[in-house]
């Protein structure tokens, strides 16, 4: 089974955590990869989230003109399509590239631009998901959700919440999530990975996404794994960035991935964040077929979930469904609805 060739959907990854090495040397000639390795990319078992955070201004801090946001865009993609990725759902904090004089409309512009040029090059469909973060202001979060409404129509679809999930509250971004909710914006969140199953709790209560970035330690609460199967919360879950920075999760093997699946939870596995965790989807789907046994079956059903809670319109789903059908031989699981 070549896991490379398979057609895969990525629902959670960060455009400015991403960098490759190449991308970063375009825009810094003067870093070598050592200094990469030691500098842009975090401990493979980090501390807590923040300390895995601490290495994201990076990235971000290199993308601060149009011409750079143009550079990590296509070099994006150019991960997207040699890791044999068909659909991505590309999330970025358009505040966090200021710097240069942008405007947060010029950020989202370009990148939305770039993503359309990086589409028609490389065949890899997108969809754009702009995040606000868990230390911005209630204003600087309402400005995020009013952005997604300004480019409604475009290929931005959604908005997040990210960052520090443990070191800020909810409370600035519960008036932002209302608004995306009543212009009919999807949402998702990150909970469930700095804390415990109360922080996945509070986020689908206050927040109402239909999507939970991460959700990890979700399986610590039986209640809550029956109520996001009931409801039909899909987990975008990231297996090496969840062992990279979750102290509960040693290695691979304790990744409740496998379990979260078996008992009946939509999900499926994603990347995160190319740059921090130096990974890719097949190098996900290996850690999977080799530690939990997945093979066709698991990597097409839950490449069938990320499509059903995809943040893009019906048409699109249906072509991602073909090539699907495709990839995987035809597998008569396509014609069923996922239930």
């Amino acid at each position: 089974m070549d896991l490379r060739k398979l057609p895969k959907i990525e629902l959670h990854l960060h455009l400015d955590c991403s960098l490759s090495y190449e991308a970063v040397r375009r825009l810094s000639p003067g870093v070598t990869e050592a200094e990469y390795a030691r500098e842009y990319v975090a401990p493979a078992k980090c501390t807590n989230l923040a300390d895995f955070l601490s290495r994201a201004p990076k990235g971000f801090l290199l993308m601060q003109s149009a011409a750079s946001l143009e550079v990590v865009v296509a070099d994006m993609f150019e991960q997207l399509r040699a890791d044999g990725v068909i659909y991505a759902e590309i999330r970025f904090a358009p505040l966090l590239h200021l710097e240069g004089g942008l405007s947060a409309s010029d950020v989202v512009r370009i990148v939305e631009r770039a993503t359309r040029d990086a589409i028609a090059a490389t065949g890899v469909e997108a969809r754009l998901i702009l995040c606000t973060l868990r230390h911005f202001t209630a204003e600087q979060s309402m400005t995020t959700a009013k952005l997604a409404a300004e480019f409604r129509g475009s290929l931005v679809t959604a908005i997040d919440l990210a960052a520090d999930e443990a070191g800020f509250p909810l409370d600035a971004h519960a008036a932002a999530f209302e608004f995306a909710l009543s212009e009919n914006i999807c949402r998702t969140a990150h909970a469930g990975e700095a804390c415990g199953p109360a922080s996945v709790w509070e986020t689908l209560e206050r927040l109402k996404p239909t999507r939970i970035g991460h959700g990890t330690r979700s399986y610590e609460d039986p209640a809550l794994v029956e109520h996001l199967k009931r409801e039909g919360i899909h987990l975008e879950l990231c297996p090496s960035a969840n062992v990279q920075i979750i102290p509960s999760i040693e290695s691979w093997t304790e990744h409740p991935i496998d379990r979260l699946y078996r008992a009946g939870v939509r999900l499926n596995a994603n990347t995160d964040s190319r740059m921090l965790t130096p990974t890719t989807l097949t190098a996900e789907y290996e850690g999977l077929h080799k530690h939990f046994g997945w093979g066709m079956s698991e990597f097409l059903r839950t490449n069938l979930m990320a499509i059903d809670a995809a943040f893009c319109d019906e048409a699109t789903k249906t072509e991602l469904r073909k090539k699907l059908e495709i990839g995987f031989g035809g597998s008569r699981e396509l014609g069923s609805t996922l239930t």
